[in-house]
């Protein structure tokens, strides 16, 4: 089987490219010249393509041939300075991608697309793939970019075309780089740089078994339809407390109401992004997210893809290990036990 990928010098899509490599698939993969591909070192069948998925019309001649297309790369920030090349990463960038795909007969795609995309509320309601959602529900540039991104996938599918659809929910493990969103919050625990916490709540999943599903959608996803990927649903306060048990660290005892946390957020935001140009700790649109409960149900993946829904604790370690062991931050208490 040959494979054409996205994002496989990203975290997910690093994962994504060892675990087809482990069942012999020989991929083409997507890299810039700035990419890091160290989180490929040792895997063999990997031919690199240098491209850009802003400038995805020139991929044709990489996708012939090809049996499989798993679009894994986004623009994942939860703060722009320009919204436009976010959406042309997230959104033009796919269409041009199946377009390609159709046209140059690659029989099936793996879109990975995001449980952003579900309609989650404040109440902590568990959704899952039928849950109605509209794009007024989006809050954000990266919510609102996955959402016609994957509405695209979906319509390519109507047309016919072979996708499936993957909604990882909060991805976790060792590989984390860049690092995410998710995973800069391990490393400001590690650094000892959350001093409080705001009440909302998050489904974490190992990354492993995301990358997984990644390769027995293209054995029995069902195209057209989409799959929520996830594993424990847990309050952020849950996810703290877990890290401190792994580590020994104190977990923050003070809760922030919303409020307080999006004037710290607007401000943070303001000296931070827009006078300075660097991304900010907090942002608006994170702090607004956070009003939603991000609960999700995996069934149909269960079900379908034969998804395993696990304890998070040993992706948790994994980063957690990872991130220290990368020097993003200091030995913990238990590691330092360890070491004696």
């Amino acid at each position: 089987m040959r494979i054409f990928i996205t994002g496989a010098t990203g975290f997910v899509g690093g994962h994504v490219a060892r675990a087809f490599a482990e069942r012999g698939a020989q991929q083409r993969v997507l890299t810039r010249p700035t990419s890091n591909q160290s989180g490929l070192e040792g895997l063999s069948g990997l031919e690199f393509v240098q491209g850009d998925l802003r400038q995805a019309v020139r991929l044709r001649s990489a996708l012939t041939g090809c049996d499989v297309l798993v679009h894994v790369a986004a623009d994942y920030r939860l703060w722009v300075q320009d919204p436009d090349a976010m959406y042309a990463a997230n959104v033009e960038a796919t269409r041009t991608l199946l377009r390609l795909a159709a046209e140059t007969g690659v029989p099936r795609v793996v879109y990975t697309s995001s449980v952003a995309t579900m309609g989650f509320d404040r109440d902590g309601t568990i959704v899952d793939e039928a849950t109605p959602v509209s794009l007024a529900a989006m809050i954000g540039h990266y919510k609102r970019s996955k959402f016609l991104a994957e509405q695209v996938a979906i319509e390519a599918a109507g047309r016919g075309q072979n996708v499936i659809i993957l909604n990882p929910t909060t991805p976790i493990g060792s590989g984390d780089a860049k690092p995410t969103p998710t995973g800069r919050i391990v490393v400001d625990f590690l650094n000892r740089r959350f001093p409080a916490y705001v009440d909302t709540g998050l489904n974490l999943v190992d990354v492993e078994e995301v990358a997984r599903m990644h390769v027995m959608a293209t054995e029995c996803g069902r195209p057209g339809e989409r799959y929520i990927l996830g594993g424990e649903n847990l309050s952020l306060k849950q996810i703290l407390d877990r890290m401190s048990t792994i580590t020994g660290l104190p977990s923050p005892t003070i809760k922030v109401p919303h409020g307080a946390a999006l004037l710290f957020a607007f401000f943070d935001e303001w000296i931070i992004g827009r006078l300075r140009g660097r991304e900010p700790r907090a942002t608006v649109e994170a702090v607004r997210m956070g009003r939603k409960i991000m609960f999700a149900n995996s069934s149909k993946a269960e079900q379908e893809l034969g998804f395993k829904v696990m304890p998070v604790y040993g992706a948790l370690r994994s980063a957690i290990d990872w991130f220290v062991r990368q020097g993003y931050a200091p030995a913990t208490p238990v590691s330092r036990e360890a070491v004696h």
